[in-house]
């Protein structure tokens, strides 16, 4: 049995070394800048267990607050926290980069990151690595987990520090898989993704069409874009990858706006599974098997979207009966 975990499976689209101020398209399908003008996540800090990050990219070096290496990279040096495979730098970007009138934006543009490198150069991690990381991600009293990583492998220790995470509050965040063969009726389980406490995020494409590799199972909670997504790479620069790594860090993202928004609202912090339920609350059914889609697609305005809609049908209703 593998001892270790890897990055969920991703492809490299294409590589950028520029980006003039730009929303990235799936960014804007969440609806994530319609909730800007309330909130862009201040406040709120997202721990990354991935390859490390690019803490000095231009759209991330307001961001990263703090970061552990925890791999052999560097002679396992705990202050190196710095990403040499650009996964771990491209999902930082679409949770937070910075809203700064250049690059992109992520989807919480003021939330804080905490960088937690449990993955090395070959984007291979012991289990003892990433648990050590999720340990750490508590200590720091994180208030969500976003890990793109996997293995084929239920590992119990892995398992139970997720639930001492959950149990202390913490959304715990994380990619469906890669093994998907677009067909729902066959299950593909990768770990920590098919943890139950765990929010597994399975990917569609720009067109809202499901990814063929986006792993099917009944542990899917929901969906968000996984295709072609533009963000950060390394040496300053910019990619588009794609996978369901690039899928996860959309609802990390838009935890971070959630929890601000009901912690204002009911005037108190929310529990985990309340703040979960407000993410399913902000989710509309594509019409693919909850096999493949779960609760359907993140849409953080599907609340006030689905109001409308209602209050359109009462009225037709009542116009009708008279």
């Amino acid at each position: 049995m593998k001892d270790y975990a890897q990055v969920i499976p991703y492809q490299v689209i294409k590589q950028i070394d520029q980006v003039e101020n730009e929303v990235p398209k799936g960014v804007e399908l969440i609806q994530a800048p319609e909730i800007w003008s309330k909130t862009k996540g201040k406040d709120i800090t997202v721990a990354i267990l991935d390859t490390g990050c690019e803490a000095d990219h231009p759209d991330l070096k307001d961001r990263v607050i703090n970061g552990k290496n925890f791999t052999d990279d560097d002679n396992s040096d705990p202050d190196i926290f710095k990403d040499h495979a650009g996964h771990g730098t491209h999902v930082a970007g679409t949770i937070a980069a910075s809203n700064n009138d250049a690059g992109v934006s992520g989807v919480a543009p003021e939330a804080n990151l905490l960088i937690v490198k449990v993955l090395n150069k070959n984007g291979s991690g012991q289990y003892d690595w990433i648990i050590n990381g999720i340990n750490f991600a508590i200590e720091q009293k994180v208030d969500i987990i976003s890990m793109s990583l996997g293995g084929p492998n239920d590992n119990a220790k892995l398992h139970d520090a997720i639930k001492k995470a959950v149990n202390n509050n913490i959304l715990v965040v994380c990619a469906a898989g890669n093994e998907g063969d677009g067909d729902h009726s066959t299950d593909e389980f990768a770990y920590p993704g098919s943890y139950n406490e765990v929010i597994s995020v399975g990917a569609i494409d720009l067109k809202r069409r499901s990814s063929d590799f986006s792993n099917s199972n009944n542990e899917i909670d929901l969906v968000t874009p996984g295709e072609n997504i533009l963000s950060t790479y390394l040496d300053g620069k910019y990619a588009k990858l794609s996978g369901t790594s690039m899928s996860a860090p959309h609802v990390s993202g838009a935890l971070a706006l959630i929890k601000n928004l009901a912690n204002d609202y009911f005037a108190r912090n929310l529990s985990e599974p309340e703040l979960y339920a407000q993410l399913i609350k902000r989710t509309v059914p594509l019409g693919f098997s909850p096999m493949l889609e779960g609760n359907g697609l993140l849409y953080l305005t599907a609340p006030k979207y689905l109001t409308k809609i209602f209050d359109q049908e009462l009225k037709s209703s009542i116009m009708k009966s008279l």
